[in-house]
């Protein structure tokens, strides 16, 4: 199966029933449907599509990694920011990270490769994920990112955003 929204009813939370989750706290987005997106240049290929010009918008890279304790972290990144993962082990405070299997990513995310969001986190609240936030996130209007499958992308103010990560008790660290 792959990530995109054909496969999402064999997620723990489908797409649909994230979105409805979305309206029902009246947290607003944009939604846009393209072929699936599974890379930062694949979404780089695609996102004119639905950019608005002169919008302050941040379009993210998302990371699920894990360490020698097998504690598990979401790092959500603007998209062209390079990260080397010792150095970011170290700036966290972790020591050495890297990639979650597929398995652990559905398991504690509920998603799986090429759909990894900071939606997720409505997820891996439950499951103890820790979740860190690029720093740039603050001075964007629009996040860019994809409601658990890679065939969508929600455009959504920060402000709600930041409402969502509330409303489902995420703590965000951030990453400067």
């Amino acid at each position: 199966m792959d990530a995109s929204s054909t496969f999402q009813d064999t997620l723990p939370l489908s797409s649909d029933a994230l979105l409805a989750q979305l309206d029902s706290w009246g947290l607003a987005y944009r939604l846009h449907t393209h072929v699936p997106l599974r890379t930062v240049e694949e979404s780089k290929a695609v996102e004119d599509q639905f950019m608005v010009p002169g919008e302050n918008a941040l379009r993210l890279k998302n990371l699920y990694l894990r360490d020698k304790k097998k504690r598990n972290y979401l790092v959500t990144l603007e998209q062209s920011r390079e990260i080397d993962l010792k150095a970011l082990g170290a700036k966290l405070g972790v020591g050495n990270l890297s990639f979650g299997s597929a398995d652990r990513l559905m398991q504690n995310l509920g998603i799986r490769p090429g759909a990894v969001s900071p939606l997720a986190m409505i997820n891996g609240v439950q499951n103890n994920v820790s979740f860190f936030m690029d720093g740039a996130a603050q001075q964007a209007d629009v996040i860019y990112m994809h409601p658990l499958v890679n065939d969508r992308t929600v455009a959504m103010a920060r402000t709600d955003l930041m409402a969502f990560f509330e409303k489902i008790g995420c703590d965000v660290r951030w990453l400067h």
